[in-house]
């Protein structure tokens, strides 16, 4: 009973493959040129090995240096809800309604990334 559930899904996998292989062999071409042409300005020339490795230092080291702005911005993010949460009776409505939406919508991805996690299943893991 499992494998004809498996089967049926690998020939549904296999339809939603074929479809969007031919979807990006009439498409795709016209696509890749056109997003190309907009951003040659970032592409480097020739690719060499050296050169991937030297752009990937660049991004690991510039992100790293941003790390203390990005620091300063987490302490003052945190002081303004700690803020809040003193002052939780001087609060409105509004900024209630905000937070409550603000934790259903945190809520919902958690449980997305759990269904994703399963196997888009409801009821729980495959065993």
């Amino acid at each position: 009973m499992n494998f004809d559930r498996m089967a049926a899904q690998l020939k549904q996998l296999q339809s939603k493959a074929f479809q969007a292989k031919q979807f990006l062999s009439a498409h795709g071409s016209v696509y890749y040129k056109d997003i190309m042409e907009k951003n040659k300005q970032y592409v480097q020339s020739p690719a060499t090995v050296e050169k991937c490795n030297e752009l990937s230092k660049q991004l690991f080291y510039t992100r790293l240096a941003s790390l203390p702005s990005r620091n300063e911005s987490l302490k003052k993010e945190l002081d303004f809800v700690k803020n809040l949460w003193q002052n939780k009776k001087d609060m409105h409505v509004e900024q209630l309604g905000i937070a409550a939406l603000f934790g259903v919508e945190c809520f919902a991805w958690f449980c997305s990334g759990e269904i994703i996690g399963r196997g888009f299943t409801f009821t729980g893991y495959y065993v």
